[in-house]
């Protein structure tokens, strides 16, 4: 009995220190509800969201907006996923009625993935609430910086309710996406990781005339309250909503440049259609405790790599009993995130030279990887003798110049 109550009360302060984890900031939308909405005051709004769109007490921004006494929302534009997160990834999100507020709802992520003028035409103002990942290749930056070119094209203000990077706002790492390389999937010239939340990046798209021809348009970023660029997400004490299906935690945004690049070619599993997507490495010809030794030798800066077996559900290797490795990081602040996939390749094609990966992948994926890398370098220089020295130069070499730059956007300290 006394065991049972022990075990009773180590489970009830278990919960209590769960509940007691305090909200540490305050995002856009909460900062606009304490402004009482001011920015809208006698404006027809338009907005632009999904399912990260919510306020501290997890309430969409959808209902807080349409039920603003004060607000006269009158259209709904769905980014990949749509508006309430019912569309699965890479599917066309349809125009329809939402079924709660019964305001239209525009696809941007149809047949177009800019809101034409049509779109617009009935409001006066748009306000983009979306939770990023931090990356370049996530396409809901590339939904915002379309609707600033919208919004500039159709004489249309944009007001941005900022969110935090879920990387923190210091880790910049890539090349920045060459002409050639340009695609929704990078549509504008900044590294893979870049180091700005949205509504930063949204200030230097439009101070630097990054958008099309140079457009600009009417911005207004709805700060954050107590966020620091040294946070990343699981230190904001705020609650996540997944942002993609196979972004279903918080950390997930620390992986998801760890092995996505590589993930664009289908040739391992990267932990999509497992339980952990995108923090780990696996085929049925790699021996996890080689390739785990191999790269635990290498020494990568606050990260482990540990040996691991496993079926996928679904996905690449579906149903295969793989071996590979699972990615732990131990020291975010010290791990080169993006380098880890590279430096995969490299012991793979070590350890099983008839396995290069670019002698075996599908050669169809190969303008995708481009254009997630953002460059054709990094795929022909590392095709050459598969190792990450050949490539690390190039991908870093734009890094110092656009931290300079992005400083100017600096909302944060």
């Amino acid at each position: 009995m006394k065991k049972i109550m022990t075990i009773c009360l180590i489970c009830i302060l278990c919960g209590s220190m769960v509940q007691a984890q305090k909200i540490r900031i305050k995002t856009g939308i909460e900062v606009l509800k304490e402004q009482n909405f001011k920015c809208l005051e006698g404006k027809r709004v338009g907005l632009i969201t999904n399912p990260t769109g919510v306020d501290n007490h997890m309430k969409s921004t959808i209902d807080i907006l349409h039920e603003a006494p004060n607000v006269n929302l009158v259209a709904l534009y769905g980014p990949e996923h749509g508006v309430r997160g019912d569309v699965h990834a890479g599917d066309h999100v349809t125009d329809m009625k939402d079924a709660s507020t019964g305001l239209p709802v525009y696809s941007l992520y149809g047949s177009t993935r800019k809101a034409t003028p049509e779109m617009l035409k009935d409001i006066d103002v748009l306000v983009y609430d979306i939770q990023d990942i931090g990356c370049r290749s996530f396409t809901y930056i590339s939904t915002m910086g379309l609707a600033m070119e919208a919004a500039a094209e159709n004489g249309k203000e944009l007001i941005v309710l900022d969110r935090p990077n879920p990387v923190g706002g210091l880790k910049i790492e890539g090349n920045l996406t060459e002409d050639d390389c340009v695609s929704f999937v990078s549509q504008f010239k900044i590294p893979y990781l870049y180091g700005l939340t949205c509504g930063e990046l949204a200030l230097m798209l439009n101070g630097e005339k990054m958008l099309k021809e140079g457009k600009q348009c009417k911005l207004q970023v709805v700060k954050m309250k107590g966020w620091k660029r040294k946070m990343n997400y699981t230190q904001t004490g705020l609650q996540w909503v997944p942002s993609s299906p196979h972004i279903p935690h918080p950390h997930s945004a620390f992986f998801y440049p760890v092995s996505g690049i590589l993930g664009e070619l289908g040739y391992m599993s990267i932990g999509v259609g497992y339980t952990i997507p995108f923090q780990m490495f696996a085929a049925p010809w790699v021996e996890a405790e080689k390739l785990a030794g191999n790269l635990n030798n290498l020494n990568v800066p606050g990260v482990i790599f540990r040996p691991m077996y496993l079926k996928p559900f679904y996905s690449v290797g579906k149903g295969e009993l793989l071996q590979g490795v699972q990615v732990h990081i131990m020291d975010f602040g010290k791990a080169p995130l993006s380098e880890i996939q590279f430096l995969v390749m490299q012991e793979v094609a070590a350890l099983y030279p008839d396995r290069a990966v670019f002698d075996h992948a599908d050669k169809g994926r190969f303008s995708m990887f481009d254009k997630v890398s953002g460059s054709k370098q990094i795929r022909e220089r590392f095709s050459k003798r598969n190792r990450w020295e050949d490539v690390r130069d190039y991908w870093y070499k734009d890094v110092e110049n656009f931290r300079k730059l992005s400083k100017q956007y600096y909302l944060y300290k």
